[in-house]
């Protein structure tokens, strides 16, 4: 199977996403992948309960992607071998009426994970400048002082956004929040062909909604405010990663490679030292319980 380099996926310089490959050729079968995974799974598994242990560092996944990219099926893959004490996944959707009186990233901040935990942002607060530039009339319904229609909605709106985005997001990793960030990127055609086979196969008929047609009409405008959020906040403290996601297999090896790799740059992530006091009676506690 061809070498993965997460490198090849990470963005550090302006993309444009019409040159970037939505399938790899890696000449290997979905046996092979699937034990790569596993492997993968399991290191990141074992490393999640050292990082719960040493309490110093959250992790923090976003996905991000168009209807069926294969979000809900890589978080079930990737991290199926984690205690579930260690990881949370929220899945946002249209803000409910206690978050909206409260400012867009509010939701968010409060999902942020806890110190020695991960958790999964299944779509994000990048959703205030991708659907809602799409459906400007979205944002009414946060109730802002200055937005009174659509009309009140300029390019300076949504250049303050991605500022505060950019903030939010160098505010946690000064604080501990280790941030990674994966656009699905999917094909026209590969979504057609699931969206297909949600109406054709009984089991994932339930996955199927007349609204996901709707959203294909804006496929060009999705991909250009993709690419303007991913150009415009792909940070070193929070860096975006194009995952090319029409072979779902490949998708979620590529992902879990690229977590397991940047962890391992946090070296000072270890067991805890036990008191030097308590090892030296150790002998002691032993007879005690030997005893008891």
């Amino acid at each position: 199977m061809k070498s993965i380099d997460p490198k090849d996926f990470k963005v550090t310089d302006k993309i444009k996403l019409n040159k970037l490959p939505t399938l790899l050729n890696v000449n290997a079968d979905e046996d092979e992948k699937e034990e790569k995974l596993d492997k993968v799974q399991a290191k990141l598994s074992d490393f999640q309960d050292v990082m719960y242990a040493h309490n110093k560092y959250a992790v923090l996944i976003c996905l991000q992607g168009m209807d069926t990219s294969g979000k809900d099926s890589l978080i079930r893959e990737v991290f199926k071998e984690f205690n579930p004490r260690g990881v949370v996944v929220h899945s946002f959707k249209t803000p409910n009426s206690t978050e909206l009186e409260h400012d867009y990233l509010w939701r968010h901040y409060i999902a942020l994970p806890e110190k020695g935990k991960f958790a999964i942002f299944n779509r994000t607060h990048y959703e205030n400048v991708l659907v809602t530039r799409v459906h400007p009339e979205f944002i009414l319904a946060e109730n802002l002082p200055d937005i009174k229609s659509v009309d009140d909605i300029t390019p300076k709106f949504w250049e303050n956004r991605i500022k505060q985005i950019n903030n939010f997001e160098k505010h946690i990793a000064q604080n501990g929040t280790i941030v990674m960030k994966f656009f699905l990127h999917l094909s026209k055609d590969e979504q057609r062909d699931r969206l297909l086979r949600r109406l054709e196969e009984g089991k994932h008929n339930w996955k199927f909604s007349p609204g996901d047609l709707k959203e294909r009409e804006h496929w060009e405008e999705y991909q250009q405010y993709y690419e303007e959020a991913i150009n415009q906040t792909s940070t070193e403290q929070a860096s975006w990663y194009v995952i090319p996601a029409d072979d779902k297999e490949m998708a979620r090896y590529i992902v879990a490679k690229i977590i397991w790799e940047e962890m391992q740059k946090h070296t000072d992530i270890k067991n805890p030292e036990l008191d030097e006091k308590i090892k030296a009676n150790f002998e002691t506690y032993k007879k005690t319980l030997e005893n008891s």
